[in-house]
């Protein structure tokens, strides 16, 4: 999925699923190390919306740089953040496993 590939209005509507959600993922200080990847890439194929909280103690600058790694990482885009916690999306190439239906 190219990253400019949503609109604001679908990043908007994401984001709205995302406050009721879970946090799915916990970043700590490792940041954006293989075994936070690979579970983040497990979740986005299970979820496709994933809450994940940086708990790391990162200052805003640094977790704005997770943010882009983590997302180039997995081929996902980072649909919003608020302090320690972020939204990445990535939809299924399947269009029989989707779960969340953009207009």
């Amino acid at each position: 999925m190219n990253p400019s590939a949503l609109t604001g209005a679908q990043k908007t509507k994401l984001r709205g699923l995302g406050q009721t959600a879970p946090d799915t993922l916990l970043v700590g200080r490792e940041g954006a190390a293989a075994a936070v990847t690979a579970q983040l890439d497990r979740e986005l194929a299970k979820r496709e919306l994933v809450k994940v909280r940086f708990t790391g103690g990162q200052d805003r600058h640094a977790r704005a740089a997770l943010h882009d790694t983590l997302a180039l990482a997995t081929h996902s885009e980072c649909v919003g953040a608020v302090g320690h916690t972020a939204l990445f999306f990535r939809q299924n190439s399947d269009p029989a496993l989707q779960k969340i239906v953009l207009a």
